[in-house]
């Protein structure tokens, strides 16, 4: 087995860690303290192709692999949780299910502008009532002549804010039917009757937009479904599948940043007359932080390796998940460790860096929920 990387996967991660270097780590802080980015910088993502690294370069995109892109979210989410995020739900939750399940009508609408940054994608699923347990959700799609009439509030929907188009799981059948009944809808974000919530206030990932959505009567066509009708279980989960991947990649870029922070703090700290880096304590901990990210990153890799392949990645992006994010919480609490007192402090990134691991546990499906799965699969059930 070849673990090394491609002449064009590495130059893809040369030019994104050239990028995340020079004009996203410095500004990292300010956008978690403003709670945004800039939209010069979506431009910046769209000329270099980062938006759409893994999509065809017949729907506008770069053309490359999928490992490609999780090399790319990495990267990103190094310099900035919150930038990594953004184009992750873009690509994973957005893009790609149109370029899976979209009619050719569907691809040419959305598909290049999605790919340059143009439109920014989002995806909801999540309600007040229907978090882990997303075959409950409650949102209807009711028919309307050749249309469909919308009702229903979504949750913590990543880049709601700047999205011009959402990727939408409504109920088509009966109240209660489970994961039956769901269909998925491209719905476009001046869609009358469709409405922002506020802004989240959040632990951690600042610079990324999270608000709810409420959609009252709003009406779309019937080309407005994804797939068929009745199949936006599926769907999602499948769409999750990939998803998983990208935040796992998301959670491997926040802890080797902690890493390097940790890293470079141990060698200039001095205590009792020699660096920290000298102590045998800080040492273990930085062996365990190098050899943990290490271990997700293959993990992570592997998984997208599969996806390259047409394999199944249920059980592969959950492991790569639950152990990345894991990992990241935990090695990212010892980088603040690590710098003690300054470690708790704004001054240093360690504190960014804690605060926007935790999510990566969370969204895209629980660390519960991702040991359900792989349950699952390895009893058969």
């Amino acid at each position: 087995m070849d673990f090394g990387l491609s002449d064009e996967q590495r130059d893809i991660m040369r030019m994104t860690r050239e990028f995340t270097n020079e004009r996203i780590a410095p500004r990292a802080r300010e956008w978690d303290r403003e709670h945004g980015i800039p939209a010069e910088v979506f431009a910046e993502l769209g000329a270099l192709g980062l938006w759409g690294v893994c999509v065809p370069e017949e729907y506008g995109g770069a053309g490359a692999d999928y490992l490609s892109f999780i090399i790319v979210l990495e990267e990103l989410s190094r310099g900035d949780a919150g930038l990594g995020v953004t184009v992750a739900v873009n690509t994973s939750l957005a893009t790609l299910p149109i370029l899976d399940y979209g009619t050719e009508e569907q691809k040419l609408e959305w598909v290049p502008r999605l790919a340059t940054g143009e439109v920014i994608g989002a995806y909801a699923l999540t309600e007040p009532g229907a978090g882990s347990d997303a075959a409950s959700i409650a949102t209807t799609a009711r028919r309307d002549g050749d249309g469909y009439r919308l009702n229903g509030a979504k949750q913590f929907v990543t880049n709601a804010g700047i999205a011009g188009v959402f990727i939408v799981m409504a109920r088509t059948g009966e109240p209660g039917g489970g994961s039956k009944g769901i269909t998925a809808f491209i719905v476009d974000a001046k869609t009358e009757g469709l409405t922002l919530g506020r802004e989240e206030e959040k632990l951690g990932i600042n610079s990324s937009s999270t608000r709810g959505l409420t959609f009252e009567d709003a009406r779309v066509p019937g080309s407005a479904v994804l797939g068929s009708e009745g199949e936006g279980f599926g769907i999602a989960m499948a769409t999750l599948d990939g998803g998983r991947i990208g935040i796992a990649a998301q959670a491997v870029g926040i802890a080797q940043a902690a890493m390097e922070t940790a890293v470079a703090y141990a060698k200039e700290r001095r205590q009792f007359g020699q660096s920290i880096a000298e102590f045998q304590g800080i040492r273990w901990k930085l062996a365990d932080m190098d050899r943990d990210i290490d271990a997700a990153r293959l993990l992570t890799y592997r998984a997208a390796w599969l996806k390259m392949m047409g394999r199944p990645v249920t059980a592969a992006g959950a492991k790569a998940k639950l152990f990345a994010s894991e990992m990241a919480r935990r090695h990212t609490a010892e980088a603040v460790q690590v710098l003690g007192g300054y470690g708790y402090t704004k001054e240093f990134p360690a504190e960014r860096f804690y605060r926007d691991a935790k999510i990566t546990e969370i969204y895209e499906g629980t660390s519960e929920v991702q040991r359900i799965v792989i349950s699952r699969e390895l009893l058969g059930a």
